[in-house]
């Protein structure tokens, strides 16, 4: 597969860069805003996504990848699509290409962090860890670049000596990747430390593809027209700036910064609409604050424990309260369109009843649909089959289980698979006058019963 550069292209550019906890869907919609032209996405772990499904909110109008447990761990939008890096943390090749063509897509590059020095991302030998390994550098990179249509990037910090950082970008350029991120430091050197971008200079008139350089919000980028200067030091092709965004997001914009308050409430606005967690929102509040948290203000930031007290913190109540009741608005909108569409289309065939399952009503190793699979070998019916579907606006679950060539379902939706299939299981007992198992009932006729503790061998 040959990699698409033209679709993406990394030179001359200004640039928000992958910012653990920072850069999630608000930051990089208000940096686009502002006037960055490419952003990336907060490093996310391999194998974290790869527990993840990937859901249209049709309320939100994003394309969120959720993990097993509902967290939203990627969220994204038709805004972003032609302007986003998904920046992942790996250090296994197969991995990484699963994750590529997971989110290939929804955003517009594939970035691998390679310069992490966190223990977080090294001690699964990902982000900083890869630097000692070129190898594994190369094998990654290649897969990814042979794999998916996306241009694929990496960002890396500097080795310890100046010439054993250009023989390991060059073997990187090698594996065709559309451009590379260069952080001017060493990976034990943290932001005290002056940006070297004496060596970021020499890698970029050593390569020949785009080189973005990184660093420069403590010793040189204050304002946007520092961004030139930086640039203009390291001979890069574009820049990436991290920290002073963090700041104050209002950097890339080239008419100058925006009072702080300004760009905060214009951050809270994307937070509450996009449905951003409010921890999260208030960690990149603070992080704008800064030295002002100890003021009344900061104070009460700190004091609040939802999304609604920030909006009050700030004087937003009534955006908090329109945009609320406008997302409720159309959810519930969407929520009867696809009541009705599912009456419409198979309510007629399926007997339904209003029931959901619960644990606390059962015997620890007894199920509704352990009593129906029991059931139906008794009486020499097929096994029951059941058809589950989830439902994209609010991501619950309906089950419809078909048994002697009937279809039986709750019509309460659930929260996952399993408790949607035994409801419909409960359905269809009580619609046949079957016991299904609770503590009242007599369950020993239960002949596949599972064991109470698991066999020793």
């Amino acid at each position: 597969m040959t990699v698409n550069t033209t679709s993406l292209c990394f030179r001359n550019k200004i640039i928000l860069a992958p910012m653990v906890r920072v850069g999630t869907l608000p930051m990089r919609l208000l940096a686009l805003d502002y006037g960055a032209d490419i952003v990336y996405c907060e490093e996310l772990i391999d194998i974290k996504m790869l527990q993840c499904k990937r859901v249209v909110n049709e309320v939100l109008g994003s394309v969120d990848f959720v993990a097993p447990n509902e967290r939203v761990v990627f969220r994204t939008c038709e805004r972003e699509k032609n302007c986003v890096v998904f920046q992942m943390g790996t250090a296994d090749a197969e991995r990484a290409l699963a994750v590529a063509k997971l989110v290939e897509n929804d955003v517009a590059a594939i970035d691998v962090n390679m310069g992490c020095p966190k223990e977080y991302s090294t001690k699964g030998g990902m982000g900083a860890a890869l630097l000692s390994e070129p190898n594994k550098i190369e094998n990654i990179l290649t897969t990814l670049v042979k794999g998916i249509s996306k241009p694929v990037t990496c960002k890396i910090r500097i080795l310890p000596s100046e010439e054993e950082t250009i023989s390991l970008v060059k073997k990187i350029e090698k594996t065709g990747v559309a451009a590379i991120a260069v952080h001017g430091r060493k990976k034990e050197e943290r932001p005290q430390h002056p940006v070297h971008c004496d060596v970021i200079k020499a890698i970029s008139e050593a390569v020949s593809i785009p080189v973005i350089a990184n660093g420069g919000s403590h010793d040189f980028i204050k304002e946007y027209s520092d961004i030139k200067t930086f640039q203009q030091m390291t001979a890069a092709s574009s820049v990436m700036i991290a920290r002073a965004a963090m700041w104050n997001p209002s950097v890339f914009r080239k008419e100058g910064l925006m009072p702080l308050k300004d760009v905060m409430q214009e951050y809270i606005k994307y937070a509450v609409r996009y449905n951003n967690h409010y921890t999260n929102t208030k960690y990149c509040l603070c992080q704008m604050l800064r030295e002002q948290l100890e003021n009344a203000q900061g104070k009460k930031l700190h004091a609040a424990q939802t999304m609604q007290e920030i909006c009050e913190v700030f004087e937003m109540s009534d955006f908090y309260q329109e945009t609320s009741t406008l997302l409720e608005t159309k959810k519930a909108t969407l929520e009867a369109k696809g009541q009705d569409e599912d009456e419409q289309t198979d309510g007629a065939d399926i007997i339904k009843m209003a029931v959901r399952f619960d644990k606390r009503e059962y015997p620890p190793q007894i199920t509704p649909k352990m009593c129906l699979l029991e059931w139906c070998r008794r009486e020499k019916h097929p096994q029951p089959v059941y058809e589950t579907v989830e439902r994209p606006v609010d991501r619950l679950f309906c089950s419809v289980v078909t048994v002697a060539e009937h279809k039986y379902s709750s019509t309460i939706w659930e929260k996952s698979k399993k408790l949607a299939e035994q409801a419909a299981a409960i359905a269809c007992l009580r619609t046949l006058g079957v016991p299904e198992g609770r503590r009242s009932e007599d369950v020993t006729n239960l002949a596949n019963k599972r064991p109470s503790s698991p066999a020793v061998s």
